[in-house]
């Protein structure tokens, strides 16, 4: 749960530093605090102090235009979170699904909208698709589906027989759709 919201924390600062550096900043050291005639990274990285949590929609809103996907999930993760570290996690919530419903929710269609990347190829498995997609077909959680992944749709070791027919519907649609994007581009 903590590498995910910090690696929401992170892509979302990356496309806010794509227009200038120190706008994921909330506060930037004072000139009587730096130590030399510029401002430098040691500076920034003593006496800054970057964005919180909650204001990285809105300050990826004002710098870029965008708009985080699925603000509401964002919100709610980050309680979610904040609870889970300092008090545990609540009666009835399983991290590791709210997990993976953040990742493919809010994470994907951000990586995927900046810069076309796709989360499910970033699982670290020597069989990336096999176990990780199927935990996350098994709880029925809808994510984006890159050619690479469609290509080994065959492979994937779900049982599609288990999931409703409208999560197996969207998901066989979107592997169909990754693998007639990769027809189109020839």
């Amino acid at each position: 749960m903590l590498q995910a919201s910090h690696a929401a924390e992170l892509v979302i600062k990356a496309r806010i530093a794509q227009e200038h550096p120190l706008l994921i900043f909330e506060q930037l050291p004072k000139l009587s605090q730096v130590t030399g005639a510029k401002l430098d990274f040691d500076d920034l990285f003593q006496k800054g102090r970057t964005l919180q949590w909650s204001d990285l929609p809105d300050r990826l809103w004002a710098t870029t235009g965008v708009t985080l996907p699925n603000r509401t999930a964002y919100d709610a993760f980050g309680k979610l979170r904040n609870g889970i570290q300092h008090f545990g996690p609540p009666a009835g919530v399983e991290p590791s699904t709210e997990t993976l419903r953040f990742v493919f929710e809010v994470i994907d269609p951000f990586i995927n909208e900046m810069w076309d990347l796709y989360a499910v190829d970033y699982d670290e498995d020597d069989e990336r698709y096999l176990y990780f997609v199927m935990a996350v077909v098994h709880r029925e959680i809808p994510f984006l589906v890159s050619v690479e992944a469609a290509e080994t749709f065959e492979s994937w070791d779900c049982d599609w027989d288990k999931v409703s027919k409208d999560y197996r519907d969207l998901m066989h649609t979107r592997v169909k759709k990754a693998l007639a994007s990769k027809t189109s581009k020839k």
